[in-house]
């Protein structure tokens, strides 16, 4: 398991350093972007573009993917929200990969497993997050490992 995750990256980044950050050989990404895009108010249509190309490149190489959802802060209205919160079950369905619905699930918004910034989680908060996405990861490594048979 490698982490190919830089830090504030966005998803249109994260399609543009695919090719060298996902070697050859790889049988499953975890995709987890779409975070930092919300944060800044990217056309939400940028992030799908951004994400159904990172993830129709990785199944063209036969690379196994899991998207992980997130939704877009309240503060850029209902409007905002409605257009990016659709993108990950949108493309789960269309694109016929698993989606973990909300990365954050069980963390977001709580202060007590935030960082003073009140987006980054704490040890504590990170505890909560790999609890949750548990059995969904242990669901996507069976089915690559099925296909490995």
């Amino acid at each position: 398991m490698t982490n190919a995750g830089v830090s504030g990256d966005t998803s249109s980044g994260g399609r543009d350093r695919l090719d060298w950050s996902v070697p050859d050989g790889t049988d499953g990404v975890i995709i987890e972007l779409g975070a930092n895009d919300a944060l800044r108010g990217i056309n939400p249509d940028l992030t799908r573009t951004a994400l159904t190309e990172i993830v129709q490149r990785l199944k063209a190489r036969k690379i196994a993917v899991m998207l992980c959802g997130m939704l877009a802060p309240p503060n850029y209205g209902a409007d905002y929200a409605a257009r990016f919160n659709s993108i990950y079950p949108d493309l789960a369905k269309k694109l016929d990969v698993p989606l973990y619905p909300f990365f954050l699930e069980g963390v977001a918004a709580d202060a007590k497993l935030n960082q003073a910034d009140g987006i980054h989680p704490t040890a504590p908060g990170v505890d909560i997050i790999v609890k949750n996405i548990l059995p969904t990861v242990e669901a996507f490594l069976g089915t690559i490992s099925e296909q490995r048979r």
